[in-house]
């Protein structure tokens, strides 16, 4: 898979994607870098650290967030994708939900679009993704989390959005997916999915994994998020384990160190 101007070798590698939030309300980082001198500091960092790709969002996603419109979303993050593509060559990906957020966000600089509603929040977002030709990640996620067999629903609910794709006219080789850890889920779903991430391999595309500092680590641990590093490190060995391509975390150092391990172990198989 060719993100920006870099070959990622999905079939047998997993990759570090880093967080920068540029919110005041993230549940884990808010406010840390949301000053322009500050986000490019940590983007530095982060790919001091080993980062592949920095995702870069604007708006929080966490329980009881405030929603944003698409242009206080966009005064947040079109001026730092317009620094760090300006400063750094390291793929950007944007975490956003809106088309006219993409749209924009593509034009300063952005190579991958990763939608947290998997093209089902706003109806231009795939026309947006499918004619700049740059990637996406869709991820799982519904209003009501109601099933009545959850893996398969899961599966059917990305299978949606995987036709979505399709229909607009986004190829095959520029989309990941994302199983949506914290996302319509309690406890136990999460968990459940966890362990069976393998799963999605069904679609035959690249997976990314997103757990770092969720809740289901602080349940399982009766952590704070400020001490869900460990927990995070593990379901990063489970992702490389149940070969996911991708693990979109929040501490870079030490995430490297361990899908490195991990894939030593995996490469043996």
């Amino acid at each position: 898979m060719r993100i920006g101007n870099r070959e990622f070798d999905t079939a047998n590698h997993t990759y570090v994607m880093g967080i920068l939030n540029v919110t005041p309300d993230s549940f884990s980082d808010g406010g840390r870098y949301n000053q322009p001198e500050r986000a490019l500091f940590r983007v530095r960092e982060m790919i001091e650290q080993g980062a592949d790709i920095i995702d870069i969002g604007g708006e929080s996603t966490r329980p009881g967030y405030t929603p944003l419109t698409a242009r206080e979303e966009m005064e947040r993050v079109i001026p730092v994708i317009e620094m760090v593509r300006k400063e750094f060559d390291i793929p950007i990906s944007l975490d956003t939900s809106k088309a006219v957020v993409a749209q924009e966000g593509i034009a300063a600089g952005a190579d991958l679009i990763n939608d947290i509603w998997g093209l089902k929040k706003d109806d231009g977002m795939a026309k947006v993704i499918a004619d700049s030709g740059v990637c996406c990640c869709l991820m799982h996620n519904r209003r009501e989390s109601v099933y009545s067999d959850f893996l398969n629903d899961v599966i059917a609910d990305l299978e949606e959005s995987l036709e979505l794709a399709q229909v607009a006219g986004i190829a095959c080789d520029k989309i990941i997916v994302d199983p949506g850890i914290g996302f319509a889920k309690n406890y136990e779903q999460n968990l459940q999915m966890l362990c069976n991430l393998d799963k999605l391999h069904t679609f035959g595309l690249p997976i990314l994994l997103a757990a770092s500092r969720k809740s289901v680590i602080g349940q399982t641990l009766d952590l704070e998020k400020e001490e869900r590093l460990e927990g995070t490190l593990a379901t990063s060995v489970i992702g490389v384990m149940k070969g996911c391509s991708f693990v979109r975390v929040h501490d870079i150092r030490e995430n490297v160190r361990a899908v490195k391990m991990a894939l030593a172990v995996r490469e043996l198989k």
